[in-house]
């Protein structure tokens, strides 16, 4: 197997999701491309911790499929926090992110590996397409909004494409990036607490390339994932809660990096694709097509939550989490025959709803 060898990390938390996590670790167990091993990282849940261990205790042992090791999140609860513990434990030079409620396909590391082999290439993150529970669409529900339920959206360009930050949940990293600008900074992302923030891969990204400016980040979107978006999460109530969390997670995010940068991706998102959404949705409605009118306010409402978000966030830094006051970019610690890893102190885009799983385009960034 010809270039660097891939550690895959799976973030787990809830037994609730036992189905899930085995088919996420499958996914990655019959890749075309061989992982070097699969990290499961529990986030303070023991029983959770004892049942995986377990259950790949002796699969752990059968090379074909490929080595699964359980650990439980080092650091305070959240995905940011498990997130490092795995990054510190992992042994491949390449680390892989998968959501535990995922599942990938059978190319997906293959797509990854291709982008390294440019060495200014320090990240590559791929395409995400939900799986709703109610298998459909919500009617109502606008595809330029699919980053409310972690998937990609309409507008993200097409192609493989250099962008500004992937998206965590399908994201690749060399693990000198780590090296390079520290792990994920905790008090940004989703911390226990129940609101649904995010933002800490786009406030990681912008670090990195800060710290070497002449890094590639790419999203290829033939490294495709289907990703599970439960009952509750098509509900217009967890909508307005997740825009209104988005913007107060993206206010941590420009306090960290500035916000120049920290939403130069979102300016362009809000006054291109959104617009064009809305006078879709409109046309749909004029033309008599079902739910054209409710993904027009959908959009208006969720734009304006988000704004909201952003406006609270900025005015009361506290607000939305318990870790807020927290935030912070911790150093890596590895294992002991691994030695230390160091630290350092949504988009413009296409309109087409499915990126196309072929081409090279560069140039454009996507927003998360």
């Amino acid at each position: 197997m010809s270039g660097p060898g891939i550690s895959v990390v799976v973030c787990a938390y809830t037994e609730d999701r036992w189905d899930d996590i085995l088919a996420a670790v499958a996914s990655v167990r019959a890749q075309s491309r061989p992982a070097l091993e699969t990290v499961l990282v529990v986030d303070h849940n023991q029983a959770l911790t004892d049942r995986l261990t377990e259950e790949f205790a002796s699969a752990g042992s059968r090379a074909a499929d490929g080595e699964v090791r359980v650990l439980s999140n080092s650091g305070p609860r959240g995905l940011s926090a498990g997130r490092n513990t795995g990054i510190a434990a992992a042994r491949g030079d390449v680390i892989a992110f998968l959501d535990d409620d995922a599942v990938a396909e059978r190319d997906w590391l293959r797509w990854f590996a291709v982008g390294y082999d440019d060495p200014r290439v320090m990240a590559v993150g791929g395409l995400t397409l939900p799986v709703w529970a109610s298998g459909r669409r919500p009617v109502w529900f606008p595809e330029e909004f699919d980053w409310v339920v972690g998937c990609s959206y309409r507008g993200l360009p097409p192609g493989r494409v250099r962008v500004r930050n992937v998206l965590g949940g399908n994201a690749s990293f060399r693990r000198t990036a780590f090296d390079l600008a520290g792990g994920f900074a905790t008090g940004i992302g989703r911390d226990g607490d129940r609101r649904p923030l995010g933002g800490e891969e786009t406030e990681l990204c912008i670090r990195l390339s800060r710290a070497r400016p002449d890094a590639i980040l790419l999203v290829d979107d033939r490294a495709v994932i289907h990703h599970k978006v439960p009952e509750v999460r098509e509900r217009f109530a967890y909508f307005r809660a997740r825009t209104y969390a988005e913007g107060l997670s993206k206010a941590r995010v420009a306090r960290s990096v500035g916000a120049a940068k920290g939403l130069e991706s979102e300016r362009r998102y809000t006054t291109r694709v959104l617009p064009s959404g809305v006078a879709r949705g409109l046309r749909d409605a004029a033309l008599a097509r079902r739910g054209g009118a409710r993904r027009a306010a959908a959009i208006i409402t969720g734009t304006l939550t988000a704004a909201a978000g952003y406006a609270v966030g900025t005015t009361h830094p506290a607000a939305g989490s318990r870790a807020a006051g927290a935030m912070g970019v911790p150093p890596l610690e590895r294992s002991r025959e691994w030695g230390r890893v160091g630290a350092a102190a949504p988009a413009q885009a296409a309109e087409d709803p499915r990126p196309a799983r072929t081409g090279t385009r560069t140039g454009q960034e996507a927003a998360g």
